[in-house]
C-alpha cells in the first residue's frame, strides 16, 4: 500500500491521539477508563478501514517496543500480560470496521456511521473480554468466572463507550462532508 504524505500524517495523528486518550484514564480495576476508543472509532470513521487499522496497528507497536503509550504510562512487551491488553489489540479490528461499514457506499450516511460505530464498540469487546479472562484466569490463576470477567471488562464501561460512539459519531456525521469538499 503506497501512501501519501497526507494519509501518512493522519494515520500518525490518529495513533498520536490514541495515545493521548490513554494517558486520559481513570484506574478502576484491571481495565481503566480512557478516552482510547473514541479515538480508535474516530480513526476507522474518518480515516476508512484500511488506513484507520493502520493508526491503531502503529499505535501497538509503538506501544510493544517500550513507548510508553498505552494506559497507566506503560509500554513494552510484558503488555501482553496484563488483562487489558486483548482491547488494544480488538483496536485494529475496531478501527477497520468502523471504517469499512461507514464507507461502504460512496457518499456515506448517518446510519451507516452509526452502524459502524456500534460494530466496532462490540468488536473491542469481543477481543478484550476473552484476552481479560484467559489471562486473569490461566495466566494468573484467579479463578473468575466469565460473568465476573464481563462485569469487570464490559458492563460498568458501557454507559462510557456509549457516550463515546454517539461522541464520535456525531463528530464524523459533522466532518465527513467537509473532508470530502476539501479532497475534490
Amino acid at each position: 500500500m503506497k501512501l501519501t504524505i497526507r494519509e501518512m500524517t493522519l494515520v500518525a495523528m490518529f495513533a498520536a491521539l490514541t495515545s493521548i486518550g490513554a494517558f486520559i484514564s481513570i484506574p478502576i480495576g484491571e481495565v481503566p477508563i480512557t478516552l482510547q476508543t473514541l479515538f480508535v472509532l474516530l480513526s476507522g470513521l474518518i480515516l476508512g478501514p484500511k488506513l484507520g487499522a493502520l493508526s491503531q496497528l502503529i499505535y501497538l507497536i509503538l506501544g510493544l517496543i517500550g513507548l510508553p503509550i498505552f494506559a497507566g504510562f506503560t509500554g513494552g512487551l510484558q503488555s501482553v500480560t496484563k488483562p487489558s491488553f486483548g482491547f488494544i489489540l480488538g483496536f485494529m479490528f475496531s478501527a477497520y470496521l468502523a471504517g469499512k461499514i461507514s464507507h461502504i457506499k460512496k457518499e456515506t450516511s448517518a446510519i451507516n456511521i452509526w452502524l459502524g460505530s456500534l460494530v466496532a464498540t462490540i468488536t473491542t469487546y469481543l477481543f478484550g473480554l476473552p484476552y481479560m479472562y484467559y489471562i486473569l484466569n490461566i495466566v494468573l490463576g484467579k479463578e473468575l468466572s466469565f460473568s465476573t470477567v464481563l462485569n469487570m471488562g464490559c458492563l460498568i464501561f458501557l454507559p462510557g463507550d456509549v457516550l463515546k460512539l454517539v461522541v464520535a459519531s456525531l463528530i464524523a456525521i459533522k466532518t465527513l462532508p467537509l473532508i470530502k469538499t476539501i479532497d475534490n
